[in-house]
């Protein structure tokens, strides 16, 4: 099981839950524009574009705010560049591991660049898609794997992510103006540097033909221990070496302890000790609890002396289970909770399984204390998803 990557509660432990529907996704905006003005910073010192990665947080009511630090978006198929050309500003960088036929004209129009999976992506639409005015990339496999999990690895045998890089050595690779490769989840910068050595010889090879180079996300760059001043030299020395623009596509670090999940304790009971069941769903609301798996952080769990309960979910999946956690008393109906970090790859992941409520969503501003409730769901959000 992975480690939950959260600082800790910081300002949501002063937020009074009540005030909040049940559940509720609740973004500080204070701590998002913390995390943004730390990417602005890179991006400036290095002269690099940082691009928000929509797969993970696609909050659209902040688009103001984030389109002030970042230089654009990252799209992952059609309704994510739909998306980003409607509320954000600044560049597109879509990709997918395989365009539609039926799609990739309206990509390339909305996009700034299409960057391929393969060669036989590019092959069949790089025309379209210069014909839109959109650059074309193609994304590289650097076949070295820094995944702390297979399922989360790019690099793993047999991966379906990017152009093997030994399949490009003897290639020549006309009408490519970059190479985009994504190697990393969630992790410091060292990866990242070992990362971009495997992938250096190949790129002295290639010195002056690309006009950018993309690293992809997974980089942690508002991690508190993150090497930062590493990164700027070594994105300084990228654009110098290969007189490229430098792009990065970071989605968990623009979100980093930005949001909370707040939930409330519906009946407790025994079966080999106390079970909580909340109108939070790991299945429905957090699924990288199940998939990674992961334990996520909780206001107010109290390791070592107290009640250990296990905390599960209202549907009906026998594995809908959350976590256990320790309280200093039994947990009673009725009494809030909030899970910790979970601003980004959770309201995007959200299902209405079992006609379970999606959570509706607030922004909070933790030096005012004001909050605003920007969007709650209801029936018809579920009679819609149906025929």
């Amino acid at each position: 099981m992975l480690p939950t990557q959260s600082s800790g509660a910081g300002r949501f432990a002063e937020l009074d839950l009540s005030r909040l529907p049940s559940p509720c996704f609740v973004i500080d905006e204070i701590k998002l524009t913390e995390n943004l003005q730390i990417l602005k910073d890179i991006a400036t010192a290095a002269d690099t574009k940082i691009l928000l990665a929509l797969k993970a947080f696609s909050m659209w009511s902040l688009a103001p705010l984030i389109n002030d630090y970042l230089a654009g978006c990252c799209a992952s198929g059609l309704w994510e560049a739909h998306l980003a050309k409607k509320y954000f500003a600044g560049e597109l960088s879509s990709f997918a591991p395989a365009f539609k036929p039926s799609e990739i004209e309206e990509i390339a129009t909305l996009s700034s660049h299409v960057v391929f999976n393969n060669l036989s992506q590019h092959a069949n639409f790089a025309d379209i898609t210069r014909q839109q005015g959109a650059d074309t990339g193609l994304r590289i496999n650097p076949q070295h794997s820094e995944g702390q999990t297979a399922k989360y690895d790019p690099s793993m045998a047999g991966s379906r992510l990017g152009q093997p890089l030994d399949q490009l050595i003897q290639l020549d690779l006309p009408g490519i103006d970059g190479l985009h490769f994504h190697n990393l989840c969630e992790q410091g910068f060292d990866p990242l540097a070992r990362t971009v050595a495997a992938i250096e010889p190949y790129l002295a090879a290639q010195k002056g033909r690309f006009k950018w180079l993309n690293l992809g996300g997974g980089h942690m760059l508002t991690q508190p221990d993150y090497d930062t001043e590493a990164l700027i030299t070594l994105l300084k020395r990228l654009r110098s070496d290969y007189d490229a623009q430098i792009y990065l596509e970071p989605g968990t670090a623009i979100a980093f302890d930005a949001g909370i999940l707040v939930g409330e304790v519906l009946d407790v009971a025994d079966n080999d000790g106390p079970i909580a069941i909340l109108d939070i769903s790991a299945t429905c609301h957090m699924p990288d609890v199940l998939e990674a798996p992961y334990r996520p952080g909780l206001i107010n769990d109290m390791p070592g002396d107290g009640v250990t309960v296990t905390l599960g979910g209202p549907s009906c999946l026998a594995g809908d289970v959350i976590g256990t956690y320790t309280f200093p008393e039994r947990p009673i109906s009725g009494q809030r909770l909030a899970f910790l970090d979970q601003a980004h790859y959770s309201m995007v992941k959200t299902t209405t399984f079992n006609g379970i409520k999606m959570p509706s969503i607030a922004i909070w501003n933790s030096q005012t204390d004001a909050l605003k409730l920007v969007r709650e769901f209801d029936f018809g959000d579920f009679e819609r998803r149906l025929s």
